[in-house]
């Protein structure tokens, strides 16, 4: 029989006081046969029981509790044979209740009734066994994956010898289609009984292969002959309102909530197609749908905006997404003008959710596809992408946040020469000026007359050169209101260009007088000619890295500190250039110690074994990455702007109707400003007005306003 264990106090106390005794396991007592035999034993009769709907002889925690001891003591696969083989005996002599009686002496529903009490009866022994063995099921057979679970038995014994056996199988689902056609008669039939038999089908995974064929035959065959009938009795025209009503105009809502959203997921194009051309026949049917699909429109891209994650991916997702709704509307939709409307409000409706960030992406888009560099697309792939990008930049509301970015890029572009092609810069500034006015891209356009002035003015002044200099000095003159703004940074040149920017600034304003030049060392690039000992090369380089290569003429090694001093570098932007010279793909410099990175206390000398496939070898600055703090100084100098822009808007308005009420002012001024705003944000402009004097509150009516002249 089975001992107890014995507690942990006596445990201790029965081991010998020998060191090596504490690393041996404490075994369990082994079972004896007979031990083993009567508790299975008891379990039969508990199952037996169980299947025979008579009572169980012993308590149910006590039959828990004899499995658990069996399944701790590695009898689990014994157990579970011994279980399996007791479960398949009882379902194996239910099937003499089906084969016993001929058809001719029990009819369908009875049949139908004997086989679903069968099947109710089954599962809830199912149920009651497992619950007596679910320390078997929760252990040795879920850590089996090869063996199924107490329940996916009971089911897969149901199948293979009731459900499974052909002359069973038949005579149910022949008994289940009669009943369904006896309710379409008009006759009232069992329907939960029906529902449980094809339940009982759908759990034995039978109901695709034996019945659906069947039923979706008989279906056709039925609506054959009412549609014959019909054909012969009546009139075409209440024939076709009769199928009209009774498959489409009563289903048509739950046609679309279930199936419009993965028809358009999925882009089924032949049954989008079909479910127009039905809902165009039923009225209402175009509205319902017209409805559905701007829901599905405004859900789905109001997720690819409103993702931060998908940030990156963001104007790709959204022009895919245009493309394929386009393409439903052309092909599916024929072209109706209503779907088409309904699809662009949709799409103005998600995209603005998000306020800004879709503006700023869409600049940055523009960017990678005008740069120097991007080979993805021929000249007139990338005319057919940028006129994509103009059909998403119509629906956002805050153009100016997309002008402030694609102005910092285009800036870059031009002065750094990054831009892949003049005709596809002025391309896309014809688009832009096409689609928002002179107004929007007239700085832009600034920005372009600018560097082809700088070329004019840079031909005249070699002309005009008498004393040659060793440095060939190119000078790009900026329109300060024309670009974005940069921080001045004082760095010390060498004499000799100093001497260059001297001659070119009495050039320059003896031309144009009246003028100031405020030189931006931060964007000026040089190209130095060196000499290594595997030969001379050219290498292309920012100011900031010509004055540090520079300062290799006179000295053989330099220091951190004496790179500094000599140069006036700002020490962040010194320690970037210094790791593009030092740490980048092309080593002009050493540094010692090694390392990525540049500390104060790291000296530099001039790598003369410096070697490159290249004559002329481009160093690229290392770039800090565009920071949260600069898109936000962006975004900022944004609303600054608009600050500006509403108060002229409101002393405009004011100026020409003198007097006006809050209400009519507020109207007035949304149908001016093209950005969006906030009713509190011109509340508080109107108040700052009037604090400056530029306009008054009527003294017995505070929401009348007055200019003040």
């Amino acid at each position: 029989c089975l001992q107890p264990s014995p507690s942990p106090s006596t445990a201790a106390a029965a081991l010998p006081a020998h060191t090596h005794t504490h690393n041996k396991p404490l075994l369990l007592p082994k079972l004896t046969d007979s031990y083993t035999e009567d508790t299975w034993m008891k379990l039969r009769d508990a199952v037996s029981a169980i299947q025979n709907s008579t009572s169980i002889r012993y308590n149910l925690e006590e039959l828990y509790q004899a499995v658990e001891n069996l399944c701790s003591y590695k009898v689990s696969p014994v157990l579970y044979k011994q279980l399996r083989q007791v479960c398949e005996d009882h379902v194996q002599a239910q099937i003499h209740q089906f084969r016993e009686y001929p058809s001719s002496s029990l009819d369908s529903l009875s049949f139908l009734k004997r086989m679903n009490r069968c099947w109710q009866d089954h599962c809830s022994q199912t149920i009651m066994i497992r619950s007596i063995f679910l320390f078997l099921d929760r252990t040795y057979i879920l850590q089996n994956s090869l063996l199924p679970s107490i329940w996916d038995t009971g089911l897969e014994l149901f199948r293979t010898h009731i459900v499974s056996d052909g002359a069973v199988q038949s005579r149910t689902v022949e008994g289940i289609l009669e009943q369904i056609e006896r309710e379409r008669n008009g006759e009232t039939v069992d329907r939960s009984l029906l529902r449980s038999l094809l339940g009982m089908l759908s759990d034995l995974q039978v109901y695709k292969d034996s019945f659906e064929q069947r039923f979706l035959t008989e279906t056709n065959r039925l609506y054959a002959a009412e549609g014959q009938r019909l054909m012969q009795e009546r009139d075409v025209r209440p024939l076709i309102t009769t199928v009209e009503k009774q498959l489409l105009g009563e289903h048509m809502n739950a046609i679309l909530q279930k199936g419009l959203w993965m028809l358009l997921d999925e882009n089924r194009v032949c049954e989008l197609m079909l479910l127009y051309e039905l809902l165009n026949k039923v009225k209402g049917g175009l509205t319902a749908l017209l409805q559905a699909w701007r829901d599905y429109i405004k859900s789905f891209g109001g997720e690819i905006v409103s993702s931060p994650e998908k940030d990156k991916e963001m104007v790709q997702e959204l022009l895919d997404f245009k493309d394929k709704m386009d393409h439903v509307t052309q092909r599916c939709f024929q072209r109706n003008d209503t779907f088409i409307n309904a699809m662009k409000e949709a799409f103005e409706s998600f995209i603005n959710k998000r306020p800004n960030k879709p503006a700023e992406l869409i600049a940055k888009y523009v960017d990678s596809k005008l740069r120097a560099g991007n080979k993805e697309a021929t000249e007139e792939e990338l005319e057919r992408i940028l006129d994509k990008i103009m059909i998403i930049f119509r629906f956002i509301h805050g153009k100016d946040v997309f002008e402030a970015f694609y102005k910092k890029d285009l800036a870059k572009r031009l002065l750094v020469g990054k831009s892949a092609s003049v005709d596809a810069e002025k391309s896309m500034l014809s688009k832009l000026k096409h689609e928002c006015g002179a107004a929007f891209t007239s700085k832009l356009e600034g920005m372009f007359k600018d560097m082809e002035l700088s070329k004019d003015i840079m031909i005249q002044f070699k002309q005009n050169q008498s004393d040659p200099s060793n440095i060939e000095l190119t000078v790009n003159i900026l329109t300060m209101g024309y670009w974005p703004s940069y921080t001045p940074m004082d760095v010390h040149l060498p004499t000799e260009m100093v001497k260059l920017q001297e001659v070119f600034k009495v050039f320059y304003l003896g031309k144009h007088s009246g003028r100031k030049l405020q030189w931006q060392p931060t964007l000026g690039h040089a190209v130095l000619k060196t000499e290594f000992k595997e030969g001379k090369k050219e290498l292309q380089v920012s100011l900031f890295q010509t004055l540090v290569l520079l300062m290799f003429n006179e000295s053989d090694e330099c220091s951190v500190e004496e790179i500094r001093a000599a140069t006036g570098i700002e020490d962040g932007e010194l320690k970037r250039t210094l790791q593009s010279l030092a740490c980048g793909k092309a080593r002009v410099l050493n540094k010692m110690p090694r390392g990525k990175d540049v500390e104060d206390a790291d000296r530099f000398h001039f790598n003369s074994d410096f070697r490159h496939k290249l004559f002329r070898i481009k160093i690229n600055q290392i770039q800090m990455k565009e920071t949260v703090e600069e898109q936000v100084s962006t975004t900022e100098r944004v609303f600054q702007d608009r600050q500006y822009q509403i108060d002229a808007a409101v002393v405009r308005i004011m100026k020409m109707r003198k007097t006006l009420s809050h209400n009519l002012l507020v109207s007035e001024l949304y149908n001016q400003l093209k950005f969006p705003v906030k009713p509190a944000d011109l509340k508080k402009r109107i108040e700052s007005l009037i604090d400056r004097d530029y306009m008054e509150r009527d003294k017995e009516n505070p929401n009348q306003y007055h200019y003040v002249a």
